[in-house]
């Protein structure tokens, strides 16, 4: 197992830094797919953060554990642009 260097503590700053604004969320689901779309960080929680999609017809998870950040299963950056 690859020890990570970041520590949960971290993880929970990042995403707090990023609450209420415009992000763009990458899932991986496994097998070399990928699910993108954009969306508010619209709740930060002790054991985890939700994402508000700004497309009305995605249908997919949009809460995500901080462990699943940290493993790179789900992927945040902040987007310029907020479309919807």
């Amino acid at each position: 197992m690859i020890k990570s260097t970041v520590t949960i503590s971290q993880v929970k700053e990042y995403i707090k830094n990023m609450h209420q604004k415009p992000v763009d969320v990458i899932l991986n689901i496994g097998r070399n797919k990928f699910v993108k779309y954009s969306g508010t960080l619209v709740g930060v929680y002790p054991a985890l953060f939700t994402v508000c999609p700004f497309d009305k017809n995605f249908r997919g998870k949009t809460s995500y554990s901080y462990s699943e950040f940290m493993c790179g299963r789900v992927r945040l950056k902040a987007s310029a642009e907020q479309s919807g």
